[in-house]
């Protein structure tokens, strides 16, 4: 696929942020979204790359874990793993090097503020991991990743129970004997415009609120 000599630019300053140089061809699907496609007689997409560099992403972060965790179970690892790996997590890893600016984007997704939904940016950031990947191989890949993932990991290893609060609240009332946590959620406000609270109960009492 040709690419305008403006976009060129923009792309090699991709390429500058996360160190890595990636050929401008495979670059340029990685980030096609496919409103763009749409828009521009069907051009191949960024999602078949997405694909691939999510099991990329998944593997490198499932090695480091397992291998800096020696004495965690099954379970506690794939809790850090889904800490890492997930939308917001991959979004805010993607908004910190300005990855939105460069995504190309249908008019419909450019308006509706696209560069910086969360599911455009985390789905792009897989797909750059992917065209790392396919140009660079599995090492420059896993450089990379953990150029972008380690602080995060280490963050999620940090937070060791509080990755998941409601298990946590669940062993601590077993372990108090005071029932199993239920929940209940009301709703108040006009259809365009509602407001939710979530209620935590355990046995007669209620334990706290969210709204």
């Amino acid at each position: 696929m040709s690419v305008s000599s403006t976009h060129n630019a923009d792309i090699s300053i991709l390429c500058e942020r996360i160190g890595v140089s990636v050929g401008s061809e495979i670059l340029e699907r990685a980030l096609t979204h496919r409103s763009y496609s749409y828009e521009n007689g069907g051009i191949p997409t960024n999602e078949r790359l997405e694909f691939l560099g999510d099991s990329v992403l998944g593997i490198v972060v499932t090695d480091t874990l397992y291998r800096r965790h020696p004495d965690l179970p099954e379970g506690q690892l794939a809790k850090l793993r889904a800490a890492v790996v997930n939308m917001r997590a991959l979004a805010d890893i993607g908004r910190g090097f300005g990855l939105g600016e460069f995504i190309l984007l249908g008019k419909g997704e450019e308006t509706t503020g696209g560069r910086d939904k969360a599911s455009i940016v985390a789905d792009t950031v897989e797909a750059l991991l992917g065209a790392v990947y396919i140009d660079q191989g599995l090492a420059v890949a896993a450089e990379l990743v953990h150029h972008l993932f380690d602080g995060l990991i280490a963050a999620a290893s940090s937070m060791g129970a509080g990755l998941d609060w409601k298990t946590s609240l669940q062993e601590l009332a077993a372990l108090r004997g005071v029932g199993v946590p239920r929940y209940s959620v009301t709703e108040s406000g006009p259809d365009h415009q509602k407001s939710f609270v979530a209620t935590v109960h355990m046995g007669e009492a209620d334990f706290g609120q969210g709204q």
